[in-house]
């Protein structure tokens, strides 16, 4: 009996935890609001054109492929060099600064038009519900913790995968987090996990948000979502980020598509674009572009300098951790467009004059 109360117990224990983890699903209310969207059908999201998640063979192949395939070098042998955040430079409130600071895999702080946001926080060092069998991050310093940061104006949310949507990172933040803004459907994780109502908005594609000198547009990704087994109950997304004298672009995750040239038409030119490149595979090319495919994508959004993101500090693929950034820096070259390196960390200030930051800095990382 004792030992049968022990396993009803932690199995209760472990379906709320990965209940809490996972989130929650929109209620019906909410499905029947989505289901004025353009980009809702049958219950689920949808992308703009047809988008499987896999170009290439059934799920069970490619699983097996993906847990039976080795590959040097996946991830560093080494620490990677971190730049540790300068919380006390956070005060400057001063419209004209804009500063962007990648902070590891797709987590950035922008510092625009006197607003601090923080795109896709993930800062802890597991990404999935089940720590033991979920990725690691590569090292285990980030440029700073949920709890180290200070007040920030506003989250930007791209989708819900674990990797973008982290349930401990959010609980440590929402507190001293003005506003939440996430794509439709996103909003119920949130809830779930403490964050008031009044301060999530959720916005469909095109739908935008306007704070004093500062608009933010929720703009489309072709990917997908999905937390617990729900698959596209909630809408992925790119962002906009428009102030009178700067345009910066995030692109979330997603495959190549025309609506990059659609969203650097109607919102571009950018000055600088955060863009996915890593965690790509062939098989998977629809919901994740390859390198060069993100090259062309920054083309099409017509933006003056694309920083690199969605790299170095997860293995959720079958690359080598650094031919993504490899191969774009190649097109990239012969293509003509700019792109900047910064260290995990290191502040990139956006001025007229400024001096990006371009050293190859994983090519230093070596075994101690």
């Amino acid at each position: 009996m004792g030992n049968r109360l022990l396993v009803s117990l932690l199995t209760t224990a472990t379906v709320a935890h990965l209940g809490m983890v996972t989130g929650c699903a929109p209620s019906a209310a909410r499905r029947a609001v989505y289901a004025h969207s353009s980009y809702y059908a049958h219950g689920r999201f949808v992308n703009q054109q047809p988008t499987s998640s896999l170009s290439a063979g059934n799920p069970f192949s490619v699983l097996w492929h993906f847990l039976t395939t080795k590959v040097p070098d996946r991830e560093p042998t080494a620490p990677l060099p971190v730049v540790p955040l300068d919380i006390a430079s956070l005060t400057d409130r001063r419209p004209e600064l804009v500063r962007v600071t990648w902070l590891g895999h797709s987590s950035s702080l922008v510092e625009i038009a006197g607003y601090k946001l923080l795109l896709d926080p993930v800062l802890g060092f597991t990404i999935g519900p089940v720590a033991w069998v979920s990725p690691q991050r590569y090292t285990r310093t980030v440029p700073a913790t949920a709890a180290q940061l200070p007040f920030i104006d506003a989250v930007l949310i791209s989708h819900d995968h674990f990797d973008h949507l982290d349930r401990a990172t959010i609980e440590l933040l929402r507190d001293k987090v003005g506003h939440f803004y996430v794509p439709l459907g996103v909003g119920s994780h949130l809830v779930r996990w403490g964050v008031a109502v009044g301060r999530i908005t959720e916005l469909n594609w095109g739908e935008e948000a306007r704070l004093s000198g500062l608009t933010l547009v929720c703009t489309p990704t072709h990917h997908g979502s999905g937390r617990g087994g729900r698959r596209d109950a909630t809408l992925w997304g790119s962002w906009v980020m428009q102030a009178a004298t700067c345009r910066l672009f995030f692109s979330g995750d997603g495959g190549y598509g025309p609506h990059f040239k659609t969203i650097g038409d109607a919102y571009g030119p950018f000055d600088l674009a955060l863009m996915e490149c890593g965690q790509y595979s062939p098989q998977w090319a629809p919901m994740h572009m390859l390198p060069e495919q993100t090259v062309q994508a920054a083309l099409d959004l017509r933006t003056r300098r694309m920083l690199p993101v969605h790299w170095a500090a997860f293995s959720e693929s079958l690359h080598p951790w650094t031919e993504p950034v490899e191969r774009a820096l190649a097109e990239a070259a012969r293509r003509g467009l700019p792109l900047t390196t910064p260290r995990l960390g290191e502040p990139v200030l956006i001025t007229d004059s400024t001096r990006w930051p371009t050293a190859a800095w994983w090519r230093l990382v070596r075994p101690q």
